[in-house]
């Protein structure tokens, strides 16, 4: 599997224009299904609202937006533009219009509406997917700054670490680079130390 962009966790963000509030809500989507339970549950939030537009990128090319009564093109379009030049997938989007009594042309609903959805995006915590695995030992505490220096030097990430008796690390790192790794840690070690990978999944890294 390619990395990709995503969001760690849910978002949002509010624009005024021209009395108009614009409230951007962004949250990370896996299937149409989430997205749409997204979707719903901010139109239950703002049912008072004029407009709730919303658009939806999920991997494999997946795509979906709407103008919730907006003028064609001047609302989902642009929200969903404004996700794919992020280069963001994995996520939804609504942009929800209170109308503060004020025209804004098309002009101005799609300058809105790409702001909003830009708000929204850079209040959240945007994030690279990739295949990685867990590499998982028990060490002394002599080991356990050398093994932190090494693993830096691999490029392995430390994730957890417990400090008992001897120290449980945990460091992720991508798939395929682990190799060195390893080998690295298992002469640090003597071959004293079981070291376990784990089976290779998606997550942040």
């Amino acid at each position: 599997m390619a990395a990709y962009r995503t969001i760690a966790a849910p978002a949002s963000a509010e624009i005024v224009e021209k009395k108009s509030r614009f409230i951007g809500q962004i949250a990370p989507v896996a299937t149409e299904e989430e997205a749409l339970a997204f979707i719903g549950g901010v139109k239950a939030e703002h049912r008072m609202a004029r407009h709730n537009v919303y658009a939806y990128v999920l991997r494999g090319g997946r795509i979906r937006y709407t103008d919730d009564g907006e003028p064609a093109k001047t609302a989902g379009m642009p929200t969903l533009e404004a996700i794919q030049h992020a280069g963001l997938e994995d996520v939804a989007v609504v942009v929800t219009r209170y109308f503060g009594g004020v025209l804004l042309g098309t002009g101005g609903l799609v300058r809105a509406y790409t702001d909003a959805t830009k708000a929204a995006i850079e209040a959240a915590d945007v994030v690279t997917v990739s295949v990685c695995v867990d590499i998982i030992l028990e060490v002394p505490y002599a080991l356990y700054e050398p093994v932190c220096r090494l693993a830096d030097a691999c490029k392995a990430k430390l994730q957890e670490s417990d400090f008992a008796e001897n120290v449980l690390l945990t460091f992720r790192m991508l798939d395929g680079t682990q190799a060195p790794f390893l080998e690295k840690l298992t002469e640090l070690t003597r071959a004293q130390t079981e070291i376990i990978v784990s089976a290779p999944y998606d997550a942040a890294f």
